[in-house]
């Protein structure tokens, strides 16, 4: 009764959406006002980085039973939105965003739809693991129509989604889905990998992809971090996002964050504290030029702050593999040609064959077209030798594979860190200053 009461008053009272690109001189401003739930805060900013809105502050405030963001935005060129169906469209998206459908976990799914099956891989990296990968599929006749892989701390995680190349639709036949996770995890053990042992046939459903991406990264626990040691060890350390926990009144647990600053970020932050069932009150971002400072008022779900030195570090584990995930690392290149089956197996062999790995992958497919992006480095996790580059474009072909930025070569040395306590009591009366002004507005 309880939950049919709330979706009632969730249907009574629908989110408010103002954008005004009046109010800020540099970006548009998006207002959101709601009946507050778990999860809205993560429903709002997914719809604004999947229209790909760079965030550059947000100001967040959810006490009680209500809930007001405001977020600053531009769009990929730095501009403010001024095309009316776009921001109709945000509108729109906002207010009746559904949220998600519950998590799914497990090494790797199967999960057959109509328009195509979703495939779900999780292990150990390691060299050439991708082109295996992509060879069993191409092998099975299943054609990759996009994918997104990421690799993190040693470990492994693909969502792909495939056809049957002979009709083009989803694989329906019980067997061949069966087989093609059986060969797949197989190649995802390796050498007798455990952590790589379960399989699963995955419940329909609909999950946001790089959310789901998140879910099977953290329940694969790449958030245990595997020290390394000498000169590499040190640059790892340096280059680490700061994050830091304290407790204060009113039982809420601070967090405070500062990364470099990229495409989103907040999302990969809010997703991972909400998935790990933590609810943020209030909370403020603030980008600069490079950097970008996040500053959040938490408790768990069940009303309390954090309270365990072992929740402590776990939380500031996770929420730095969070941040870790989407970094890219190494060189950018750019693949587009037309699709085929088979094309991925063989873009990727030509990768292993010369020593390059796959740090990170985005595979997309439309009207015939291949549009890929692959991030790679040597077998080291070094810069690529430009002359190995300069073959592989040979033989892909230049027009097809371009060289986009080398982000191992462009990424600066991190800023000198302000303390912890300097950054949180600056940022405690910049709440008070901005929790006046929404009191000022809400009366006018």
């Amino acid at each position: 009764m309880d939950d049919e009461y709330a979706k009632l008053i969730r249907r009574v009272n629908q989110p408010r959406v103002v954008i005004d690109n009046n109010a800020c001189e540099d970006a548009t401003v998006i207002q959101v006002d709601s009946v507050n739930k778990h999860g809205i805060l993560l429903e709002v900013v997914q719809v604004l980085t999947d229209m790909n809105l760079t965030i550059r502050k947000a100001y967040i405030a959810s006490d009680g039973g209500w809930f007001m963001d405001v977020f600053n935005v531009v769009d990929n060129d730095g501009n403010k939105i001024r095309d009316k169906e776009i921001i109709d469209y945000i509108q729109r998206r906002i207010e009746t965003s559904a949220g998600f459908v519950s998590s799914r976990r497990g090494s790797v799914g199967v999960m057959p739809s109509e328009e195509h099956t979703s495939i779900e891989l999780a292990g150990t990296d390691r060299p050439g693991l991708l082109s295996e990968v992509c060879a069993v599929l191409a092998d099975l006749r299943c054609n990759v129509v996009n994918a997104e892989i990421w690799t993190h701390n040693t470990r492994a995680a693909a969502v792909v989604h495939v056809t049957d190349d002979s009709t083009g639709c989803a694989i329906t036949d019980l067997k061949r889905l069966l087989m093609i996770k059986d060969l797949l995890c197989n190649v995802l053990k390796g050498n007798d990998d455990l952590k790589t042992a379960k399989t699963m046939l995955s419940a329909p459903g609909v999950m946001h992809r790089e959310r789901r991406l998140h879910q099977i990264m953290f329940a694969d626990r790449d958030y245990e971090r595997v020290e390394r040691t000498g000169v590499r060890a040190v640059e790892e350390r340096s280059s680490r996002p700061q994050v830091n926990l304290l407790n204060i009144e009113k039982d809420y647990t601070v967090i405070t964050m500062r990364a470099k600053d990229r495409p989103k970020l907040l999302f990969d932050i809010i997703c991972t504290l909400t998935d790990m069932q933590y609810v943020v009150f209030h909370g403020m971002v603030n980008t600069t030029r490079m950097d970008a400072n996040q500053e959040f008022y938490i408790r768990h779900v069940d009303g309390l702050p954090i309270s365990s030195e072992a929740e402590r570090v776990r939380v500031i584990q996770c929420l730095e593999a969070a941040i870790e995930r989407r970094a890219s690392e190494g060189l950018e290149l750019e693949l587009c040609t037309e699709d085929r089956l088979g094309l991925l197996s063989d873009i990727t062999r030509i990768f292993r064959e010369n020593s390059l790995c796959v740090k990170r992958a985005l595979i997309s497919t439309k009207g015939g077209k291949a549009k890929d992006t692959f991030y790679v480095t040597d077998m080291t996790g070094n810069s690529v030798d430009p002359k190995i580059i300069d073959s592989i474009c040979r033989q892909i072909g230049r027009s097809a594979l371009q060289v986009k930025h080398n982000r191992s070569i462009l990424a600066p040395k991190p800023p000198h860190q302000e303390t912890t306590m300097s950054y949180l009591f600056g940022n405690l009366f910049k709440a008070r200053t901005f929790q006046n002004f929404k009191l000022i507005r809400s009366y006018s």
